[in-house]
């Protein structure tokens, strides 16, 4: 078992980028520019890694105001590790089956919620999971999820989920209303290679790039590994002088099993 578990609050990276592996996870970091005004950072990021069992937990979060709902969210998941992890450890059908329903327990948890309402800021979040040749997601406003294979590709798809704004965890928590807004979704893998990609929106919003745009981002990895590739994006929004802060997760997923197709072919 590989992990990472950070808050912009613990370390800010500003002026400073930073790339590191949790098992066959790329984790990038870069605080912003303090040349352009920056001095804190309020993202972060919690990261399990379980080879064996044959899934990656991943969760970006990008905080407003102050990083205090992001501590919240990562805390308030850690403490829920080992029953998160029992769960990915059954067939992939039932794990993310109860997955859709734990996770909503977890953010309408009465103490969490009374936690909620004392902090002051809020936070996007997005929690990826892949389980065997299944990719499951979850989503609390406008982070980013792409992924890129070939055969997807070729029909123009790479970016998975569509970023929905005016929506939090913490002091503005969307999880207070009558009905809690969120997007949620799975994808079947195709057979081969497909790499896995996460941003908050430091690396799309930076003035000067494209990042906007899902092609300028698989661009981005042709020819390198993924570490490279995501120091290389973050190096690109540093030199274009971004203030905004910016998360990456990024990996790489062989796999075996052979994908749905059509009937006439």
């Amino acid at each position: 078992m590989s992990e990472l578990s950070w808050v912009g609050s613990d370390k800010n990276f500003v002026d400073e980028l930073d790339v590191s592996l949790v098992g066959n996870v790329a984790v990038g970091r870069f605080g912003g520019n303090s040349s352009a005004g920056q001095y804190k950072n309020e993202d972060g990021c919690l990261v399990w890694v379980n080879e064996s069992g044959g899934w990656e937990f991943t969760m970006i979060l990008d905080g407003h105001k102050t990083a205090s709902s992001v501590e919240l969210v990562v805390d308030h998941f850690n403490k829920k590790k080992d029953e998160i992890q029992r769960v990915l450890m059954l067939p992939a059908g039932e794990a993310l089956r109860t997955m859709d329903s734990l996770i909503l327990d977890i953010f309408q948890a009465p103490d969490f919620m009374e936690a909620c309402r004392k902090t002051t800021g809020e936070t996007a979040c997005m929690i990826v999971i892949r389980k065997e040749k299944y990719l499951w997601w979850f989503s609390i406003g406008d982070c980013i999820l792409h992924v890129f294979h070939p055969e997807l590709i070729a029909l123009g798809e790479r970016q998975l989920n569509q970023r929905s704004f005016y929506e939090w965890v913490g002091e503005v928590n969307t999880f207070k209303m009558t009905v809690p807004c969120y997007s949620t979704g799975k994808k079947e893998l195709r057979h081969g290679e497909s790499l896995i990609f996460m941003t908050t929106d430091g690396l799309t919003e930076c003035p000067g790039v494209t990042f906007a745009n899902p092609e300028a981002v698989e661009g981005t990895f042709n020819g390198v590994s993924v570490p490279e590739a995501v120091r290389d994006l973050l190096e690109e929004v540093r030199i274009k002088g971004v203030r905004d802060s910016t998360t990456i997760i990024s990996w790489s997923v062989f796999i075996e099993e052979t994908a749905t197709m059509p009937s006439d072919l």
